[in-house]
């Protein structure tokens, strides 16, 4: 069995699990929704973009809109968890999900494909802030210890997912097209919600009043959502930038701010993030860090296809040494020190971003593998750690929203990733736009690794 024991009864043989198998599994392959999404898209762009006639500055709003989507959707279902059961809110998510895959893959237009990546990402906001609530509160009802074991299975599972989606892509853009990328949804969701009513417990009665509205703050959602929104549509267009659209967001953000200060019960709990800066530092480094690794999975890949030539399966299994190595190396840092695992971490980063600097169209295939596999590297060590930071720095009671809060962060590193490479790449990938790419990227790692190497914060967390 994976997770902590306990004690078993007087009379009973051996400790029994806090966390059995079953239960480890249908959290992790709820949470793998989001990962094969946000990977296995990456193979199938150029495929769309061919379909609707869109370069790589249009396509890539595929990639935002599912992140747009999940940086709103992850503490919102969060909150949802906490307040209203996380197996129902689980189980509400994954149904999405199936929505969604249907309608991308009758989708028949740039726009359609975009609303079903905005029903998706709100679908898969679902699995990863419920599935941290259930094992708080398992661990919790159980008196068990910090799960190592499970939060490394959740890490694992995406890992393994990033691992799977891009060659998966391909194997499917092969078989029967882009459209395929979208459909593997349904089957996907199917399976979740089957393992999530057989083996996950069922939420306790909700309260009396307890309701969808009292649940959420409406007008703090609808001003983060406006806010990044308008972020969002001001960072696809930086080459020609339209600045009103970065001061409404500053202002809504400035509303957010004040709402969020007088609520009583805030969608986002600014005073305790004020208060627990070590929290706080962590949602920050976090995003950082996807911000570079979202820039490599995307930016990478389609300078593989249209810079090298290669073709979209081609591109996916240059990409599979990363995410196997991500998986190993998570497995390994789950139980290791926090603090030094996220220094080597950042190191290993920075180790990528000057490897991408000496790429070209002609470099051999060793050094692509070699670059494939330190971002491996990196992915393994910052994740497992980052989300085992959170799990001890967040408030016991607002798991769901914290954790949900960690992965908004997440998300908006990866918004910020599409505009880079839009920027840097223009309508076509090249070996300059990929160089310009990996040049601000050094430097962001660079930061990340001195900032992350004088950190207090992490060495207490580690004690």
């Amino acid at each position: 069995m994976t997770g902590t024991k306990i004690a078993s009864p007087v009379g009973e043989a051996g400790p029994r699990p806090v966390f059995g198998a079953r239960f480890v599994t249908a959290v992790s392959f709820g949470s793998v929704l989001n990962p094969v999404n946000s990977s296995i898209i990456a193979v199938a762009l150029v495929a769309i973009g061919q379909a609707f006639g869109a370069g790589a500055d249009r396509t890539t709003w595929l990639v935002s809109a599912l992140y747009l989507a999940t940086a709103v959707g992850q503490p919102t279902m969060g909150r949802l968890a906490d307040r209203l059961g996380p197996r129902r809110v689980y189980l509400a998510g994954t149904a999405l999900v199936g929505a969604g895959g249907l309608v991308g893959c009758l989708g028949w237009s740039l726009p359609a494909l975009v609303a079903a990546r905005v029903v998706i990402g709100l679908g898969t906001s679902a699995a990863y802030p419920a599935a941290m609530a259930m094992v708080r509160r398992r661990a919790r009802r159980l008196h068990g210890g910090t799960p190592d074991g499970v939060l490394s299975a959740l890490a694992i599972a995406g890992q393994v997912t990033m691992a799977v989606g891009p060659p998966l892509g391909g194997l499917l853009i092969a078989a029967g097209g882009w459209r395929m990328t979208f459909l593997i949804n349904i089957p996907l969701a199917a399976a979740g919600m089957a393992a999530a009513l057989v083996w996950l417990p069922k939420d306790d009665p909700r309260a009396p009043g307890a309701s969808l509205w009292r649940a959420l703050d409406p007008a703090g959602v609808l001003l983060f959502t406006g806010a990044l929104t308008a972020l969002l549509v001001f960072l696809m267009d930086l080459a020609d930038p339209r600045w009103w659209l970065l001061c409404a967001s500053l202002a809504l953000l400035a509303a957010l701010t004040a709402w969020e200060l007088r609520a009583e019960a805030p969608f986002i709990d600014l005073r305790m993030l004020a208060h627990n800066r070590a929290l706080t530092t962590t949602y920050l480094r976090y995003g950082a860090t996807m911000l570079v690794t979202y820039c490599f999975v995307y930016g990478w890949t389609l300078w593989l296809e249209q810079a090298t030539g290669r073709s979209a399966s081609a591109a996916g299994l240059l990409m599979l040494p990363s995410f196997i190595v991500a998986t190993a190396v998570s497995a390994f840092a789950a139980r290791r020190r926090v603090w030094p695992s996220l220094v080597a971490g950042a190191a290993a980063l920075a180790l990528g971003c000057g490897g991408l600097l000496l790429l070209g169209r002609h470099t051999p295939l060793w050094a692509l593998l070699l670059v494939s596999v330190t971002f491996g590297v990196q992915n393994g060590l910052n994740i497992v750690t980052n989300q085992a930071a959170m799990y001890a720095q967040a408030p016991a009671e607002q798991t769901g929203a914290a954790a949900g809060l960690l992965r908004t962060f997440m998300y908006l590193g990866a918004i910020a990733s599409a505009s880079m490479i839009g920027l840097a790449y223009g309508p076509r990938a090249t070996d300059a736009g990929l160089h310009r790419l990996a040049a601000v990227l050094t430097v962001v790692a660079l930061t990340l690794l001195a900032v992350t190497a004088i950190d207090r914060t992490l060495a207490k967390t580690s004690e």
